[in-house]
């Protein structure tokens, strides 16, 4: 089911969004101060190619205070948009039966998007 789910995900917008979230990571990379945030971005590009059979791993690591602070300033600038987005495509998929696995890999991807410092996607 997983391949199914990710060649579907791939062809419904999960490509378009991985290049999006690619495409800022390298505008962010593209200063010193942006470099983490770029980062956290590639990291969602990853998860966002293929979210089906993959979860997201909270790091022992995660709670330390410069993770702490830069998951603050990610989430005040950057996630509450992906958020956001994550959560409306969410709603708009759960609505229909078909829509509902969907549905559920925004729902999965939405704390990586909030909190990215200290955590990371793994594959099944």
């Amino acid at each position: 089911m997983s391949f199914l789910g990710n060649l579907l995900w791939l062809i419904f917008g999960g490509l378009y969004a991985a290049v999006a979230y690619a495409l800022a990571g390298v505008v962010l990379c593209a200063s010193i101060i942006g470099i983490p945030f770029g980062l956290a971005q590639f990291r969602l590009a990853r998860a966002g190619l293929m979210p089906f059979g993959g979860e997201v791993v909270v790091k022992p690591m995660a709670y330390e205070p410069l993770h702490v602070v830069l998951n603050v300033l990610w989430f005040v600038l950057y996630g509450w948009v992906i958020v956001a987005g994550h959560l409306f495509f969410a709603f708009l998929l759960a609505i229909t039966i078909v829509g509902l696995p969907f549905a559920k890999q925004h729902l999965k991807l939405v704390p990586l998007a909030a909190l990215p410092f200290g955590r990371t996607f793994r594959f099944g």
